[in-house]
């Protein structure tokens, strides 16, 4: 059953290895981390889009859900809802893979916090299955999502923390010829729980031109189980720890600049890692790693030692324009090392804000050979819930 899936666990690790270059070769100086569900690091509003992907300490919004709930406590509004929409692989002509986002959140105050929650699902189109590279007549649509509930809460004036659950599921076959389990080796549905802990800190500074505010936020995300597809082997799920800062500088009354800076380190193990006993780990040998360990271990088991270890870190820049907190225009960049997947891509976008709508779009311009974002534009609409229950207040 193995054999006939090839296609769908290219698609997989597509995602991951989305923008690494055509002419590069496998050997083993290229040592990229792949998990399950990559579909769970893909950046999945505009705003974020348009800033280089990078959201873990930018000013809180609606899709803070899925970055950094804490950022939630800080937000204008007591309570909204975001759906967010990105095609993939367009450049390419393809037309049925995407990803969509849902998420929400309603703030009861300093001292209850609130809580949030999203709903990630990754459609990876119409894929059609074979037996030692023969068409069967079967065609499936594999597909992964993921569903998290998070509470936030006020520690400070000035400083806020989050905890959120999550639930993973990824099917490949799309039901079709599943296991029953054991050791049979069939395919079937991945799934797990993983947990969010998340920090933001942020400070107005009086300035003679206006308010400023330095931000900051920290998080621990996807700390869970490994996943499974045939009750044989596992892979890690993209574990990761964010590192993000941001500054805040206005001009006069009405214009704006902010400035942010993120770092994000994948907490997976290395596959060539100076802890295998041949330098490189078999399937059977990963996938025995327990998690926890895994995340420590991610620290320290490049062969590269700390220049590669450092090298696993994936940056992003981004700016944001602000004309009276309505209109919005944002630009950033994103880099990722050669050898650890080379996903790199200038980004653009804009927004806009009245009332009680949100509305953000952003485009993407890959700088590798091949990037399933490159040249694609991601949609955000965003609903302010507490502005809504105002407006028909009034009307009544």
């Amino acid at each position: 059953m193995k054999k006939i899936l090839i296609s769908l666990t290219a698609v997989l690790f597509a995602a991951t290895m989305s923008a690494q270059n055509s002419d590069a070769k496998l050997d083993d100086t290229m040592n990229p981390l792949i998990t399950s569900m990559p579909s769970l690091s893909i950046a999945p509003d505009a705003r974020a889009a348009g800033m280089g992907d990078l959201g873990v300490a930018t000013e809180a919004d609606f899709n803070a859900q899925f970055w950094n709930p804490a950022k939630y406590s800080f937000m204008y509004s007591k309570g909204g809802l975001t759906a967010n929409y990105t095609p993939w692989l367009r450049k390419l002509g393809v037309t049925d893979i995407d990803l969509a986002y849902l998420a929400g959140f309603y703030n009861f105050g300093d001292l209850a916090g609130g809580i949030g929650v999203g709903f990630t699902y990754f459609s990876m189109g119409d894929v059609q299955l074979t037996n030692d590279g023969i068409p069967n007549g079967t065609t499936v649509r594999p597909n992964e999502w993921a569903i998290d509930l998070s509470y936030f809460r006020k520690l400070h004036e000035y400083v806020s923390m989050s905890v959120a659950i999550r639930f993973l599921y990824s099917d490949l076959n799309n039901g079709y010829n599943s296991s029953i389990g054991g050791s049979s080796g069939e395919m079937q549905a991945a799934k797990t729980a993983a947990a969010d802990i998340a920090i933001y800190y942020r400070q107005p500074l009086d300035l003679p031109m206006g308010t400023s505010h330095l931000s900051a936020g920290f998080s621990l995300k996807n700390l869970g189980g490994k996943m499974t597809y045939d009750e044989v082997t596992s892979n890690f799920i993209p574990t990761s720890m964010n590192l993000g800062l941001g500054y805040e500088l206005p001009f006069d009354k009405y214009n704006s600049m902010t400035f942010n800076v993120e770092a994000n380190k994948m907490l997976v193990p290395s596959r060539i890692s100076k802890f295998a006993e041949n330098g490189k780990y078999t399937q059977e040998e990963y996938s025995a790693l327990n998690p926890a360990r895994g995340w420590f271990q991610s620290f320290s088991d490049a062969p590269g030692g700390a220049l590669e270890e450092f090298n696993e870190i994936r940056w992003g820049v981004g700016l944001e324009y602000s004309y009276n907190k309505q209109f919005f225009a944002r630009a950033g960049y994103s880099y990722e090392n050669y050898y650890k997947g080379n996903r790199n891509y200038v980004t653009l976008g804009a927004g806009f804000h009245l009332s009680i709508v949100t509305v953000d779009v952003s485009y993407c311009v890959g700088l590798a050979a091949s990037n399933p974002l490159d040249q694609t534009m991601r949609f955000t609409l965003g609903f302010d819930l507490a502005g809504i229950k105002d407006l028909v207040n009034n009307k009544k």
